[in-house]
């Protein structure tokens, strides 16, 4: 019996949602919407968390319920991307925060729709996030935060970026439950949300408004 994703997770019914995720897959519905239906349940519990209805503990079952599906999606997401990379993002939860729910969901989604993601992980360094897009070059970069104590490496991260004249060579983009269109005039960011979705959407607006011929 199929159970709906969003009440499986809220309930933390593991077995009962990880087997929906299977038949869903065995009787070949797309992979992006049950990814997109499984991330939208996580938007769920995480503002039941928000709102005090549900505990820390919790909400973390529900992420490690929501990486058990993605590894069982991974292979059909796989097959399914695009051949040709649509572009390059640099992903880091920065120095000051080890959280990286938020940001797995947006590499996932990434890379699920062709994007070539270099995902740094959690508490990285400055020195690191720079060195990586020194050497990558990428059309994105994107931090994710779900506490405060973050956004001073952000703004650090960027200062280097504007003395060494590379800030302008991508688009920067900020994430996560804590993060504000404040955050991003601070730091001088591109785009912020809190929905990985929308975070998919504006890059691969980006990415169409730079494959259009450029005007005389």
């Amino acid at each position: 019996m199929l159970v709906d994703l969003s009440t499986g997770f809220v309930e933390l019914k593991r077995d009962e949602v990880l087997a929906t995720v299977k038949t869903r897959v065995a009787r070949g519905d797309d992979s992006f919407e049950i990814l997109e239906d499984a991330r939208r349940a996580m938007t769920a519990v995480g503002y039941k968390f928000k709102e005090g209805e549900m505990f820390l503990a919790e909400m973390l079952l529900a992420a490690e319920i929501f990486k058990e599906i993605v590894v069982i999606l991974k292979p059909h997401l796989v097959l399914a991307r695009p051949h040709e990379s649509r572009g390059t993002i640099v992903l880091a939860t920065p120095q000051g925060d080890i959280h990286d729910l938020g940001k797995n969901i947006f590499a996932t989604l990434l890379d699920g729709q062709g994007f070539r993601v270099y995902d740094l992980g959690v508490d990285v360094d400055p020195s690191l996030v720079i060195e990586t897009i020194r050497e990558v070059k990428p059309d994105f970069v994107g931090f994710s935060a779900l506490i405060t104590t973050a956004f001073a490496s952000m703004k650090h991260v960027t200062d280097i970026l504007e003395k060494e004249a590379l800030r302008d060579n991508f688009k920067l983009m900020v994430g996560g439950g804590v993060t504000t269109p404040m955050l991003k005039d601070h730091i001088g960011a591109d785009f912020q949300s809190t929905d990985a979705m929308e975070g998919v959407t504006y890059c691969l607006k980006i990415m169409e408004e730079k494959a259009l011929p450029s005007r005389p």
